[in-house]
């Protein structure tokens, strides 16, 4: 059964891989305003529930797989990285069969890789049309009966602009929809049921993000893991590995949040190519961002020719580039899952192993799996039964594995 469990997500995962998620009307509210507008004053205190309703989640396009969950949408309270309160979106899903487990039935907080900057990537939205190129993950993980929520990130639905690979507000809207899953009624998960993050990519850095950020903004979570799949732990380092590749999208939506978060105006820098490219990428999903623009060269974006790896060497950037690093200083204070393709296209290798040797450097207890599927794809269909089996490992109480002592 876990056999075929498997091949179905693998399967469907490389066909919804193969699709970009479409725009979509926002969800209405009784008198007449979006779900996703955020209110003019939120609740006290972070992870509080602003808004929930009903919702769907369909793994396939065709809508021919349904799963058999209880889901709704939410909007909850969380922090930027300044500290401020904002509105974030998410999705809570609860398996409707009794949880046969140990204990009590354990919840993921599960972080999505890149989806784009448009308000209509947003997973919330996305998971209901059976568009989540990660659905087919996210339904094997309800297939082992857990609950799960899945956060839109902030600005990702809601106003403003998401703010990709930011560290602090990726980490705080994760651990935020955590508490929210919790505070929600009837999502079968209180703050005593034992909780896993998870995510790869963008949602590998949220992850990873989220573990280290946890002993300090939300100790109260009853966390026992963290697996984290190709971070993107060192900004500068994949900056240099995405300019002119087909990835190189990632790189201006980066950018682009980077300089919005801290109020930088990019417009004296980027040449009227630059300034249109950066304009279209604000309002497209993931695969529309690659079809439009591969294998540009930054350089030819600048007003100064210049490449824009070489921008964020230099003051505003450089500052703003080393304040997401992650395991600078902090750590998770449970076991962690890294893995990583030695053959990624998009993020390094050595990014991944190099946050492996500070988290572990302060004492964390690291698994690092290393596999060689060829592309950033391939390595996140290979690196889903290792975190499968890592969160059963944990959920079962088992004694975690520790690569510290060879990297």
């Amino acid at each position: 059964m876990r056999k075929n469990t498997w091949a179905r997500v693998a399967a469907g995962a490389l066909l919804a891989l193969s699709l970009s998620p479409l725009a979509t009307a926002s969800p209405a509210q009784a008198d007449g305003t979006s779900f996703y507008d955020t209110p003019t004053t939120l609740p006290a205190n972070n992870g509080d529930i602003v808004r929930s309703e009903p919702s769907e989640f369909y793994v396939d396009p065709v809508k021919l797989i349904k799963a058999d969950a209880d889901v709704q949408r939410i909007m909850y309270r969380s922090t930027d990285r300044t500290g401020v309160p904002v509105a974030v979106t998410g999705t809570v899903l609860t398996p409707k069969t009794p949880w046969v487990g140990a204990g009590k039935r354990p919840l993921i907080g599960y972080a999505v890789g890149t989806q784009g900057m448009g308000d209509q990537c947003a997973p919330s939205r996305t998971l209901g049309k059976g568009l989540e190129y990660e659905g087919p993950f996210i339904a094997g993980l309800l297939a082992r009966g857990y609950a799960i929520v899945v956060t839109d990130y902030e600005g990702l639905g809601t106003e403003g602009e998401h703010t990709y690979m930011m560290r602090e507000t990726q980490g705080h809207a994760v651990l935020d929809s955590v508490r929210a899953a919790q505070r929600l009624p009837g999502s079968g998960v209180t703050a005593a049921n034992p909780v896993a993050i998870s995510g790869f990519s963008q949602g590998g850095g949220a992850a990873a993000s989220a573990g280290e950020l946890a002993p300090t903004y939300a100790p109260e979570i009853n966390l026992k893991a963290v697996a984290a799949g190709a971070v993107p732990a060192d900004l500068s380092q994949v900056a240099i590995n995405l300019d002119g590749s087909l990835y190189v999208s990632f790189m201006g939506y980066a950018v682009s949040a980077l300089a919005n978060s801290y109020g930088i105006d990019m417009t004296p820098m980027l040449n009227a190519k630059g300034q249109a490219m950066m304009a279209t990428l604000s309002t497209q999903c993931t695969l529309d961002s690659l079809a439009t623009f591969p294998f540009v060269k930054s350089k030819d974006l600048t007003t100064n020719g210049l490449p824009v790896t070489d921008l964020l060497t230099k003051a505003p950037f450089n500052q703003m580039v080393a304040d997401q690093l992650i395991g600078n200083g902090r750590k998770p204070n449970v076991p962690v899952l890294i893995t990583h393709s030695a053959l990624d296209d998009v993020i390094p290798y050595k990014t991944g192993k190099q946050l492996a040797q500070r988290w572990c450097g302060q004492g964390t207890k690291v698994q690092f799996d290393t596999n060689f599927a060829p592309t950033h794809v391939g390595d996140y269909v290979a690196s889903i039964p290792t975190i499968f089996l890592f969160l059963e490992a944990r959920f079962a109480g088992l004694p975690a594995l520790n690569s510290c002592w060879r990297l």
